[in-house]
């Protein structure tokens, strides 16, 4: 596999867009993520915040950014704010950019100690206009940001002032973010395919009796070799638990006879995939997995085919709830107007989640869903998920036996282009044909 990382030209060029839209006598201010604690001593495996390393490619904890911008925009100061070199922390906790890194190695054109900010940042704040900032994104931060405005407002005498406007800085980051470049694309592409490759190697090394968590060391061992972690909590659901949307306890063994719902996926280079695949633990579709099977795939290809420029975000979704009625009612699980089913969405007794969502850093990415009331259209660049499902309860008594605790959903990745749907994640088979036919293989 090729690897691929993004320059710091491309860091620059999300810089310069930002000061372009912040405008003169502004300032921005974003901190990445502090480190989260596991337990006792232990700390959770670090991960930089998404739009801080959005901007700056800088990847270590305790690091605030800062783009002032005086009467010129094109001219900005870009200051990072980072730990110091300490050799002795280095020993333990390993190597820091330190100041000099953060103009060498990242291009900053100023870089200070962290422990300095308080009172550095004071002078940059002063005499502002506008002040771009992430309200609300962690209580501590917001403390500190009314300690700094308040310190300057007392100094008012002193001819300096705080800002007086205060502009939510993710409007414009989530925006930004919302829109992939090419390079973006090619960095989901590669997490794709890796997770295309475990969801592949799943279906070759499942068997009954087998556990499920066993089966997602499988995933994690084809995450794991391409320098890769998991972009969220594996789900692994043999059975009645792949009607569990969100189950991830993964420690149930496989039954022969049974369906398994693996949603699993990684982030390469900090961009996140997302897949699911539905398959038998046997390798081999009873009549009636395969009769409901076919039904969420054919709302799925149709559903994909829906994610074009200029079509409504809702599009996919819609079509999807119509073939998926459909085939409730032609397989008997559900009796009534089509319809009237989909106005009353009486259907989410078995189709109760929405049809996607936006992919990006984040496996649930930013950006807005609409502008005021109307759903946005899909624009060049915006990546999606597709991911209808159906879910018969093991207990819903509505329907006959032979459905019950059956839980199917198939997921994909699609990038809305010129040329019409990319689907980043199709190197995972999923028609009932290619899904036997590569277990047959294996078995």
């Amino acid at each position: 596999m090729k690897s691929m990382k993004l320059t710091q030209a491309d860091f620059q060029q999300r810089r310069d867009r930002l000061a372009e839209q912040m405008g003169p006598h502004s300032i921005a201010i974003i901190e990445t993520s502090p480190v989260a604690m596991r337990n006792r001593d232990a700390d959770y495996k670090y991960r930089t915040d998404s739009s801080f390393f959005y901007l700056t490619g800088f990847a270590e904890p305790e690091a605030v950014a800062v783009i002032e911008i005086a009467e010129d925009v094109e001219d900005y100061t870009y200051t990072l704010f980072c730990r110091e070199r300490d050799r002795e922390m280095e020993i333990w906790n390993g190597y820091r950019a330190g100041i000099d890194g953060a103009i060498d190695d990242y291009d900053a054109d100023e870089a200070c100690a962290i422990d300095l900010l308080d009172e550095e940042i004071l002078e940059k704040l002063a005499n502002k206009k506008t002040l771009f900032f992430r309200v609300g994104h962690r209580a501590e931060f917001d403390a500190r940001m009314s300690d700094w405005i308040k310190t300057i407002n007392e100094q008012q005498r002193k001819g300096q002032g705080a800002p007086s406007k205060i502009v939510q800085l993710d409007t414009l980051l989530d925006e930004m973010r919302l829109h992939k470049s090419a390079e973006e694309i090619q960095l989901m592409q590669i997490a794709s395919n890796i997770s295309a490759e475990a969801h592949t190697r799943a279906m070759q090394t499942v068997r009954p009796n087998m556990m499920e968590y066993a089966l997602e060391a499988e995933l994690n061992y084809v995450f794991g070799k391409n320098g890769c972690v998991p972009s969220y909590n594996s789900i692994v659901g043999g059975g009645e638990n792949g009607c569990i949307l969100h189950y991830v306890e993964n420690n149930k063994p496989l039954k022969d006879g049974d369906l398994v719902l693996i949603d699993a996926a990684c982030e390469y280079e900090l961009y996140a995939s997302d897949i699911t695949r539905t398959f038998p633990v046997n390798g081999k579709f009873s009549p009636e997995q395969k009769a409901l099977y076919q039904v969420v795939l054919d709302s799925q290809i149709a559903a994909i085919d829906a994610v074009k420029i200029g079509n409504s975000y809702k599009e996919p979704h819609h079509i999807a709830v119509q073939i998926l009625v459909q085939g409730l009612l032609d397989l008997g699980i559900m009796q009534g107007d089509l319809e009237d089913i989909i106005e009353t969405e009486s259907y989410r007794q078995f189709y109760m989640h929405g049809t996607g969502h936006w992919l990006g850093m984040d496996v649930h990415d930013v950006g807005t869903y609409k502008h005021g009331d109307d759903w946005r259209v899909y624009e060049e660049g915006m990546v999606v998920t597709v991911e209808p499902g159906l879910y018969i309860a093991p207990d819903d008594e509505s329907v006959a036996e032979k459905w019950r605790g059956i839980g199917i959903r198939i997921e994909d990745d699609v990038v809305a282009t010129v040329n019409g749907p990319l689907v980043l994640t199709k190197n995972v088979v999923k028609s009932v044909e290619d899904i036997e036919a590569l277990m047959a293989e294996f078995r």
